[in-house]
């Protein structure tokens, strides 16, 4: 509140374990005002979100072993209506390229990377594309799930439709660069929760997925087992 002068901000994960290979992301809030954020190492500094920013919302992620961050106030005549102020995320490096990888957010996954998400994922759920819901203004797409198996959820991302047919219903979001569209069928969608809201990670037909799975289990290289039924 009410920012002045800097201050560095040292961010450290919550466990015991050592902060080798860790990645931050960061998220500004959307009224978010009154400071420059940087990365800063050894007295170098990098912007990474500007004062006034026009993509409120935009996440920046970075190795934590590249520094910390210095926010610094920018010069105001009236800094009583200003606040600054970001969520961040520690991760681990291999969850970090699941966010759905950083350098290719839209590409199609290979079958052993469809094997690993269905084990490490926040959701794992078979269903269908209702609706795509485009937001050129958050440069994301909110894409509407009818699912008719839940394997796995965290944060209650799904929930029981209302009407009481059996199946779940909730939404996840996905970059809007990758041009998701409704389609028919079948898919077994995956991803994690970044940031309060669930991005989607890996998403094949559920046909392909049941072979790669198959051929998997007949050799003996499942990472982890899943009901097919």
């Amino acid at each position: 509140m009410y920012p002045t002068g800097a201050l560095i901000v040292n961010l450290r994960p919550n466990t015991f374990s050592p902060s080798r290979h860790l990645t931050v992301c960061i998220k500004p809030f959307r009224d978010s005002s009154g400071a420059n954020i940087y990365l800063e190492k050894t007295g170098e500094l990098r912007l990474l979100v500007r004062d006034g920013d026009s993509e409120p919302g935009r996440v920046q992620c970075f190795s934590l072993e590249r520094g910390g961050l210095f926010v610094e106030a920018t010069p105001q005549q009236d800094i009583s209506r200003r606040a600054t102020g970001f969520q961040y995320e520690l991760m681990s490096g291999h969850r970090a390229l699941d966010l759905h990888m950083l350098t290719a957010p839209c590409r199609p996954c290979s079958d052993t990377e469809v094997l690993l998400a269905v084990c490490t994922s926040d959701f794992v759920v078979r269903g269908s594309i209702q609706d795509v819901i485009h937001a050129p203004e958050r440069q994301e797409s909110v894409i509407h799930l009818r699912v008719n198996r839940l394997y796995r959820q965290k944060s209650r991302v799904f929930q029981l439709a209302p009407e009481g047919s059996g199946h779940w219903q909730g939404h996840v979001t996905t970059l809007l660069e990758c041009g998701v569209r409704p389609g028919h069928g079948d898919f077994l969608f995956t991803g994690h929760m970044h940031f309060g809201e669930a991005q989607l990670g890996c998403a094949p037909r559920f046909s392909d997925f049941q072979r790669m799975y198959r051929d998997a289990e007949e050799r003996g290289m499942n990472p982890c087992e899943i009901g097919m039924e």
